[in-house]
């Protein structure tokens, strides 16, 4: 596939660098000369300066025989009308934008983006995918990371092995005998940096992070497996009033409007904007790494801050008074992935990061087969996969021990509406979603296994 990328910046680079790792030919465009050297220095890509808007920008990068656009510069209007370009003059199949201004996004807008104005044919915002991250977890009490797959029906969540867990040091394949009515696999482990698929004979260990997908209707019931037994949370604590503060305390209103909402904005003027647009949360203009602030904030009677400004340090530092001060647990909003294998270790029980959300939609529409849903994690080393099973695909017909695909899990198959937990014969049908944990290096081959057979030409 051959693919522009639009912007050099941390997204940018990181999808290039994806791509390009799975032999796609990839040209990246960005103003900046410092962004393409070191574009140019680490990637074995195509890499010029220019406004990736223009016309002969474009046209030098290869636009005339592109498969995809993926546009993820700093600035909206940059995206936007690089995309009509690449579809009104070169008519480039396919157009992703990044979108971060919300007003764009209105309902009343949404005809905007349309094959007859600007052609774009994937809006991507990272505000609104951190929010629903945010609630997610929320929803969740204990997990560390929370993927929805097949409109809901599975859920694939991340836990931290902590020493009391009921099931550590357990072999993964006595789980169905200790809970024989709790349909959950475990897909994947990250231990002391290292992602790993297991088998059925590896165990859990203390500091070991566990993805396991389950029954939607299973999860509370799964957390307690693991000895996460928290309930739902009563209040919340909004750190930063920007555009991702706002959509979180507006998605409380609108979904948990039981949950009492307090946010905390350091701006005069725009706590007072905020707080037209609230109905019931209360916002607090002050500082979010006071303690005075936090204290009226009821900080100690709080199940969780959220901390959302725009500056990673300010959401670690305020996350962790925010525990030292009684709250229970600490939503983090980190950009910078270097502070990733500190996080934990220093308290913060979750991190939610831009960057990968935004990653991990993008790949959606790149990946071939019948995929319908996509989920990057630890900084691309895995994804979770949903892909719908065609009749002529390899996986139709055959037991699930038959795929032997190195480091690939089926956590779940989804016939209908009913959720399967499989097991080693359990025969995979067309129409089949499945859920497949897979690590970086083996993902090509389950496009090709969710794809159609060679024979079948």
């Amino acid at each position: 596939m051959k693919v522009i990328v639009c912007g050099a910046g941390q997204v940018g680079f990181n999808i290039a660098r994806q791509l390009a790792a799975e032999q796609n030919d990839v040209t990246v465009i960005d103003t900046s000369p410092e962004l393409i050297a070191r574009v140019n220095e680490a990637l074995d890509v195509q890499a010029m300066v220019g406004y990736a808007s223009h016309p002969d920008v474009l046209e030098r990068a290869g636009a005339r025989d592109t498969d995809m656009v993926v546009a993820v510069t700093y600035a909206d209007e940059i995206n936007m009308i690089a995309c009509q370009v690449a579809h009104a003059i070169f008519n480039v199949p396919t157009k992703i934008a990044r979108i971060r201004a919300q007003t764009y996004l209105y309902p009343e807008w949404q005809k905007l983006f349309g094959s007859d104005r600007f052609g774009i044919d994937v809006v991507i915002s990272p505000e609104i995918a951190v929010a629903r991250a945010v609630i997610r977890r929320i929803e969740v009490p204990g997990a560390s990371d929370v993927a929805s797959f097949a409109d809901g029906l599975v859920r694939v969540i991340s836990v931290f092995i902590a020493e009391h867990c009921p099931i550590r040091d357990t072999p993964l394949r006595q789980l169905t005998e200790l809970f024989p009515d709790l349909h959950i696999r475990v897909m994947g482990i990250i231990r002391a940096g290292e992602t790993l698929v297991p088998s059925p004979e590896d165990t859990m260990v203390a500091g070991d992070e566990v993805y396991f997908a389950v029954d939607a209707a299973h999860v509370t019931r799964a957390m307690a497996s693991f000895g996460y037994e928290e309930r739902e949370a009563r209040s919340v604590v909004i750190g930063g009033g920007g555009n991702i503060g706002l959509l979180i305390a507006k998605q409380f209103e609108a979904e948990h409007p039981n949950v009492r909402v307090k946010l905390i904005e350091f701006k005069k003027a725009r706590a007072e904007e905020i707080a037209d647009q609230l109905a019931n949360a209360t916002v607090i203009n002050g500082d979010v790494l006071d303690r005075a602030i936090l204290e009226e904030a009821g900080i100690k009677d709080t199940e969780a801050i959220i901390a959302v400004t725009d500056d990673d340090q300010v959401n670690i530092l305020a996350s962790l008074i925010a525990k030292r001060e009684g709250c229970q647990s600490a939503i983090t909003l980190i950009n910078e992935l270097s502070y990733s294998p500190l996080i934990h270790s220093l308290g913060i029980d979750v991190v939610v990061n831009p960057r990968a959300s935004t990653v991990s939609t993008i790949l959606q529409f790149i990946r071939r087969g019948r995929i319908r849903r996509l989920y990057s994690l630890a900084d691309g080393v895995a994804e979770i996969i949903e892909g719908e099973v065609l009749p002529t695909s390899n996986l139709a017909g055959t037991a699930v021990r038959e795929n032997k695909l190195p480091h690939v899990v089926i956590g779940a198959l989804v016939r209908g509406e009913d959720v399967i937990i499989p097991k080693g014969d359990t025969v995979i049908q067309p129409s089949d979603k499945v859920i497949v944990f897979a690590l970086k290096d083996v993902v090509k081959k389950v496009e090709r296994m969710l794809s159609v057979r060679p024979d079948s030409f």
